[in-house]
């Protein structure tokens, strides 16, 4: 048996391994465990005690030349293979496509940080809303028009899909002592036909303002600073009077047409004039069912679209756009 592991001894230093294939066949030949080194090693346990010290010294030089030949071939061949697969740096880089913002959270944002200058905060509340919340709390009389079923989603006799922000006003009143002023950015719904100027769902930012002594002089000029800081100071605003349950007395804030410049168009109808909000001092009766006394205190609230003057802004003609998600559109608005 000594011979015969001086031999394998032998055969291991001449053993060439110049390929994978040739490394992986020395491995199943000596090191497998079916190789030649288990079979020796069981023959070893049935050797004469004087010959195992010799033999013993044997087989681990030939486990280790075994080894260090195996290790020496894979490594060699595993760096090769791994150089194959690296990249080259020297390619140009994959084009990674920048997202883009929505156009209507592009607005949204625009109108927020105005507020946000004047001291507003930002108050958010849930798109299901009971009737109080969304009806009742802000004098809609029982037989309000906004109550039928072809104007709100109802989800049952009790709960609907909010038809506008001025609900986050009457959480506020309930659990906030005034001063109060916020603005409440939110989606809001309405059971109508979708067309290319409507939808069934859009967007709405409304405010609210409560403190002793604000007047309807605060509530325009907040407004007026409103226009000058988002559209800028080229542009005419005037003041109508309006009704909403909520507010008394109401009215509509137009600014000249951004497409025509006060000069008349299709968009505007040919007036020269665009309504954007509407807005007014808010109710008596308001205050007194949300717990805030109208003797002492007083305030004003307003509320807009974005969608509509969103799509004035950027010359999109179909609102339905706006809620397609199609890339080719959302690609316009990307900011590098």
């Amino acid at each position: 048996m000594i011979e015969l592991i001086k031999t394998h001894i032998a055969d291991v230093e001449l053993y060439s391994t110049d390929n994978a294939e040739r490394v992986e066949e020395f491995r199943l030949k000596y090191l497998s465990r079916k190789g030649i080194l288990n079979d020796l090693f069981d023959h070893f346990k049935q050797l004469p005690k004087e010959q195992k010290k010799e033999a013993g010294m044997l087989l681990n030089e030939l486990k280790t030349k075994a080894e260090e030949k195996f290790k020496s071939g894979d490594a060699q061949f595993s760096k090769k293979q791994s150089a194959v697969l690296t990249e080259d740096f020297t390619l140009p880089g994959n084009p990674y496509h920048v997202g883009s913002r929505h156009p209507i959270s592009v607005f949204q944002y625009r109108i927020l940080d105005v507020f946000r200058k004047l001291g507003f905060t930002i108050a958010e509340g849930p798109e299901i809303e009971d009737d109080w919340h969304n009806f009742s709390g802000l004098n809609f009389p029982e037989n309000h028009p906004a109550r039928d079923m072809q104007d709100t989603f109802f989800i049952d006799k009790n709960y609907s899909l909010r038809t506008h922000c001025t609900s986050v006003q009457v959480r506020l009143m309930e659990n906030q002592k005034p001063p109060i002023r916020a603005v409440m950015p939110g989606r809001v719904y309405r059971n109508e036909a979708i067309s290319a100027r409507s939808h069934c769902f859009f967007h709405q930012i409304d405010g609210v303002y409560i403190d002793k002594n604000v007047s309807f002089a605060d509530l325009k000029q907040t407004l007026y600073y409103f226009v000058k800081e988002l559209f800028g100071e080229d542009y005419g605003i005037r003041f109508r009077p309006s009704y909403f349950p909520f507010t008394e007395p109401s009215a509509e804030m137009d600014i000249s047409c951004i497409l025509c410049h006060g000069e008349g168009c299709n968009v505007c109808k040919h007036t020269g004039w665009l309504e954007i909000l509407g807005c007014g001092m808010i109710d008596p009766n308001v205050m007194t069912a949300n717990g805030i006394d109208p003797e002492e205190y007083s305030g004003f609230a307003f509320g807009m679209g974005v969608e509509r003057t969103t799509m004035m802004l950027y010359g999109i003609k179909d609102i339905r756009i706006l809620s397609q998600n199609d890339v080719r559109f959302l690609r316009q608005f990307t900011t590098e």
